[in-house]
């Protein structure tokens, strides 16, 4: 003699699996924009780095003319290394801001915004990344100072 099976009421289960494909698509979405966004942020925070510290080092190596014309000595320009950082920015198409920060360093802060490629799709449309670079205005090699 066989058991009996019970019997289950038709139609209740009917599109739990639609539904549950539906929630997982939507996570599965968002996996691939996290990875597919979260690399390209990665990227854009590197370039941003990369273009702070070049604009920095741009300044940094602005020596003044006119007195180690006069007496010998190598003295960095803060001035002319402010201008030279920007100018640095402005020939890269970056967006930043360059400041003195204090008598013989100069602060390069680079922002750069990018559109997302998937995250778009869930409200995230953009992505900002902030760098910044201190350049410390010493000339010669033998260290700051000496």
């Amino acid at each position: 003699m066989t058991a009996a099976r019970p019997r289950q009421r038709p139609g209740r289960d009917r599109g739990s699996l639609t539904l549950m494909l539906a929630v997982l698509m939507v996570v599965l979405l968002a996996l691939v924009g996290l990875v597919i966004d979260g690399g390209r942020k990665l990227d854009q925070v590197g370039r941003a780095v990369a273009v702070a510290q070049a604009a920095a080092r741009a300044g940094a190596g602005m020596a003044d003319r006119s007195i180690a014309y006069r007496g010998g000595a190598i003295v960095v320009s803060q001035a002319r290394a402010i201008a030279a950082a920007r100018a640095y920015l402005a020939a890269s198409g970056s967006p930043g801001t360059v400041r003195a920060d204090g008598a013989s360093r100069i602060r390069v802060t680079v922002t750069l915004t990018t559109r997302t490629v998937v995250l778009s799709l869930v409200g995230i449309d953009t992505m900002t990344s902030t760098a910044t670079a201190v350049a410390i205005l010493v000339a010669g090699v033998t260290g700051p100072g000496r």
